[in-house]
């Protein structure tokens, strides 16, 4: 059983929900038996991923489905969330796959627990159109009239903020456009999508649906007034600009006139209820005035045009990809969201939490792991209302622009043979999962 200092994890209330995670791009792989994505275009260009390789096998989860979930039985998860490919089920035989996925999952004792966009938009749409989210709430309908008999839990959209900043503002990732500020219609669009997809679920008789949205401390650099207004205004765009409209059903002050067409209509759309609301946890971010200058971080350039900048964490360790490793931020994240949202706040799931590490014997892993699921207990215990805990990621995968040097998977991928082999960090959170469970 994991410890700190010789101490067993804490118990979680009876019924959590213990999962892992994954996204249709990242792992499917069979790239000609689908419609093509932005991600296919993106990455076709030279120089857009950093170790030049594409999505077009990845691990090859389309026809290894069978091995995966048997890694899942393995590991005594009573939920996974992974994502529905929209290119993909464009066709009946798309469709079919994820009909054999849920067969198979329910079979070995799993939930599935569907998401219905992560990223992966079909090559001749486009967020910054309106049109988009209509035809989202089309295709979100199909999937729940072929799933929704054994699928019981669904997320509609994964991390619209990213999707956003890095797709459409910034261009490191598809469809790659540099737009700044003139993306936030993409951030409209996608709430106004998330919106019209939780009225088609409820229309097929859904009754358990969340989103998963990327949320983190924001940590000002200094107690210099410059500083804390850019941590405010990045705070805003990271964990208030897509909750506070799902939630409270406006937009921050000053933002709403920036979005376009009938916004006040749409936010009535777009705050629909929830059953929960999932938060992706990875880090928190440090935060100051603008530089003059653009700052590269993470690998991310950052124009010198943006009314902040990024800085450097210290005193904490950090992961191969450079992430602080702060496990306290999540549960000040969670308590924060608590005090911010009140009784507007439904229950929540930890929908992402993970790190990147080489190695098979992943002590790293380990520790990160370990340190958040208790961070996530302290939440507990402070009154949140959690429910569910989702590791990222059940595999190696393409990481995006990052490509395959960033590994995140309990389970080891050899990207030239496909074999899977389980990683330490599997057997703890195997062992974690079973000390979970209830005796009799």
């Amino acid at each position: 059983m994991a410890t700190d200092t010789g101490n067993p994890i804490p118990r979680f209330p009876a019924g959590f929900l213990w999962g892992v995670s994954t996204s249709a791009h990242q792992i499917e792989g069979g790239v000609n038996e689908r419609e093509p994505s932005v991600w296919d275009a993106f990455t076709a260009e030279p120089g857009r991923v950093k170790d030049g390789s594409t999505a077009a096998v990845a691990c090859d989860h389309v026809h290894r489905h069978h091995e995966d979930v048997a890694l899942l039985a393995g590991l005594g998860v009573n939920a996974y969330r992974f994502s529905i490919s929209w290119p993909r089920v464009r066709s009946e035989k798309g469709l079919d796959f994820y009909d054999r996925l849920v067969d198979d999952l329910c079979a070995a004792g799993v939930r599935p627990v569907p998401t219905l966009f992560h990223w992966d938009l079909p090559a001749d749409l486009d967020w910054l159109e309106r049109d988009t989210a209509e035809r989202f709430a089309e295709y979100v309908a199909r999937v729940a009239d072929r799933l929704g008999d054994r699928v019981t839990k669904w997320i509609t959209l994964n991390e619209p903020a990213e999707h956003t900043l890095l797709g459409h503002a910034l261009g490191v990732h598809a469809p790659g456009k540099q737009l700044l500020f003139d993306a936030l219609p993409a951030a409209h669009h996608q709430l106004l999508a998330h919106g019209l997809a939780v009225r088609a679920l409820r229309a097929s008789g859904a009754s358990d649906i969340g989103v998963a949205n990327s949320h983190g401390p924001v940590w000002a650099a200094s107690t210099e007034a410059p500083d804390v207004e850019a941590a405010d205004f990045y705070d805003l765009l990271l964990n208030r600009l897509f909750a506070d409209p799902l939630l409270l059903g406006r937009y921050p002050d000053g933002i709403g006139e920036l979005m376009p067409g009938d916004v006040e209509a749409d936010l009535k759309v777009i705050a629909e209820p929830l059953d929960w609301y999932g938060i992706n946890y990875y880090a928190p971010t440090r935060v100051g005035a603008p530089q003059g200058a653009e700052i590269e971080f993470g690998g991310i350039t950052m124009p010198a045009e943006l009314p902040f900048s990024v800085r450097e964490i210290e005193g904490h360790p950090v992961t191969d990809f450079g992430w602080p490793v702060a496990p306290g931020g999540l549960t000040e994240v969670l308590t924060t969201f608590r005090d911010r949202y009140g009784d507007r706040l439904p229950p929540v799931i930890i929908t992402e939490n993970g790190c990147s590490y080489p190695g098979v014997d992943d002590q790293d892993r380990i520790a990160y792991l370990d340190g958040h699921v208790r961070a996530l207990h302290r939440a507990v215990e402070a009154g949140v209302d959690v429910r569910g805990y989702f590791v990222w990621s059940l595999l190696d995968n393409f990481e995006w622009a990052e490509g395959y040097a960033r590994r995140f998977g309990l389970v080891h991928v050899d990207f030239d043979t496909l074999e899977r082999t389980p990683k330490a960090s599997y057997d703890w959170y195997r062992e974690l999962l079973r000390s979970q469970r209830p005796t009799a």
